[in-house]
């Protein structure tokens, strides 16, 4: 399975905040650090904060910074809602597959979605910035 641009993005925001400390990156200054288009990240951001996981403030003095939750979420409830919930596989597309009454291919797929997802639940940001990560982030971060 591969992620999302959107996905790895949002994870990749929520590392950056989750070692910033007391800074509050603007988001142009995490695209910079990140080498991505603006808008994108923009984006991104946007539904961090609709999820509750981020606060963006404007003007003097603003900025990103975590939430409580945002600093507590699960990485499989973050890959979930940017990848959403459906198929791996396009069965119903503009040429149906001949296959769809009788595949057992779609719930194997699908049962392995579900456990993929599964796996990352019970993993929470604080455990994938924990050291050694979070020193090499704050490397990474520091010219940003």
């Amino acid at each position: 399975m591969r992620l999302l641009r959107s996905t790895d993005l949002a994870l990749r925001v929520l590392m950056r905040l989750a070692v910033a400390g007391e800074s509050s990156p603007t988001t142009r200054e995490v695209a910079d650090g990140m080498d991505v288009p603006y808008t994108h990240l923009a984006k991104v951001v946007a539904e961090l904060q609709h999820m509750g996981l981020l606060d963006a403030r404007r003007g003097r003095g603003g900025g990103l910074t975590l939430t409580e939750q945002g600093r507590t979420a699960s990485v499989g409830a973050v890959v979930r809602a940017f990848e959403g919930d459906g198929d791996v596989v396009d069965c119903e597309g503009t040429t149906p597959c001949p296959l769809n009454s009788a595949c057992r291919l779609r719930g194997a797929l699908r049962r392995a979605q579900e456990a993929f997802f599964a796996s990352l639940d019970p993993v929470t940001l604080r455990d994938i910035v924990a050291e050694p990560t979070a020193a090499l982030l704050l490397g990474i971060t520091r010219g940003s």
